[in-house]
């Protein structure tokens, strides 16, 4: 196994470009199964839920080719059967999208059921709600979803509350299907508009994805395409609040600067300094980091991928703070471990947090319990006095390409560390 050992006290200094969007690009893989003819999908992000993504259009019979580091090509016209492997399926919550995409060309899937971090109940009974609308059935047949439909015919969608992966897969399964449909109380986020600007772009009539109103009329045939992920809003955040808390001085380049207004906005309700330009934001601090309340919410609300990254800067934050997280039901085991590193917080409910600053962290042995809880350990040991030694790592490198590489390159003491199982390394600091 591998972990990560950081030295902090090191104020991060220069500039880190962004990859692409992980949330984005693992819908765009899953999206190709819709393309009658070759794609290839530019700034795709070297990360472990793209590669088994591929890995699974390529057990499914696709041909899939690295043209150059972060280029695919993909030709799904081989693919020769609707199954997901298990073994694949149950590592990470993207899975699901395969059901829509499955569905919506060959009218038929068998996706075992998604696994990913686990950040509490994360049914998908909206997902089947919206499948049976359009005339699928569906049952659970030995641990996964099957269904299947003997066409599909556009109708009209409502859910029952936000939801991105069900809006998602809505969207796959109606583009091919006859006639239109109308998802209403559709979520909003970044990448639901970057998957329906990708299949427009394959000749998709798909018009209002960024609202909550989405109208697909139902095309026969998609033709191949090239297009760019959008760049990762969450990567770009965490490296904003990394730059926060670690005092330092940082640009964090290739972004969409309004993709990341709601982060921006609370750090300077912080006293950060964020100076937004075309394709970048500067972030600087020049006093100390004031306390404030945050509530996520669906966007364009504050993303709840952001909450673990922005409630530990609050821990070194003066006075106290308040975290309100409506999302998920179990995102706050991460403050386990930030207390280890003196960290003073306590949950109630477990969906709110009440954070008291304190003058500093203290480095301590910690383990990542899901992907955003990761990167919040990696800012918590780069602000913290002395050695922090982060264990599963593997939560962390599902979503952030070459984290300890680009944080190197702004100064940050981090060392990746094989460990063989079952041994422990000590390094002292």
């Amino acid at each position: 196994m591998e972990k990560f050992f950081i030295r902090g006290g090191n104020p991060l200094k220069g500039t880190v470009y962004i990859s692409g969007a992980k949330n984005a690009a693992v819908a765009l893989v899953a999206a190709t199964i819709l393309c009658d003819e070759p794609c290839t999908l530019e700034n795709v992000p070297a990360i472990s839920d793209i590669t088994k993504c591929l890995d699974i259009l390529k057990s499914m019979g696709a041909v899939v080719k690295m043209e150059k580091e972060g280029v695919i090509y993909i030709d799904t016209s081989t693919i020769n059967t609707t199954k997901v492997p298990y073994k694949l399926a149950e590592t990470m919550r993207a899975s699901s999208y395969f059901l829509g995409t499955l569905l919506g060309r060959f009218h038929e899937a068998f996706v075992p059921m998604p696994g990913g971090c686990y950040l509490g109940d994360r049914p998908i009974d909206q997902h089947l709600k919206a499948f049976k609308a359009l005339g699928a059935t569906d049952e659970v047949v030995r641990g996964a979803n099957y269904v299947k439909a003997d066409k599909l015919v556009g109708n009209q969608i409502y859910f029952d509350f936000v939801t991105v992966g069900a809006t998602m897969n809505a969207i796959f399964a109606a583009v091919k299907a006859k006639g239109q449909t109308i998802i209403e109380n559709a979520a909003k986020e970044p990448h639901i508009v970057d998957v329906a600007n990708f299949l427009n772009s394959m000749g998709a009539d798909i018009r209002g994805a960024g609202t909550d109103v989405i109208k697909i009329r139902g095309v026969e045939y998609l033709h191949g395409t090239t297009y760019a992920t959008i760049p990762d809003q969450i990567e770009a955040g965490t490296y904003m609040v990394a730059a926060a808390a670690t005092k330092g001085d940082v640009v964090i380049a290739n972004v969409i600067p309004k993709h990341l207004e709601s982060i921006t906005a609370k750090l300077r309700k912080c006293g950060v300094c964020v100076e937004e330009n075309d394709e970048s934001v500067h972030v600087w601090v020049d006093g100390p980091i004031m306390n404030t309340t945050v509530k996520t919410q669906p966007h364009p609300g504050f993303p709840t991928d952001m909450q673990p990254q922005f409630s530990t800067l609050l821990t070194m934050a003066q006075g106290t703070s308040k975290v309100t997280e409506e999302i998920f039901n179990n995102r706050f085991r991460y403050v386990a471990e930030l207390r280890k590193m003196g960290a003073d917080v306590s949950v109630e409910g477990g969906k709110v947090a009440i954070i008291q600053g304190v003058p500093t962290l203290k480095g301590a042995p910690v383990q990542a319990t899901d992907l955003r809880a990761g990167a919040a350990l990696v800012i918590a040991g780069l602000a913290a006095d002395g050695l922090t030694e982060i264990d599963n790592i593997h939560y962390i490198e599902r979503g952030y390409e070459h984290i300890d590489k680009k944080l190197r390159e702004l100064g940050a003491d981090i060392t990746r560390v094989i460990v063989p199982d079952n041994e422990h390394v000590e390094m002292t600091s």
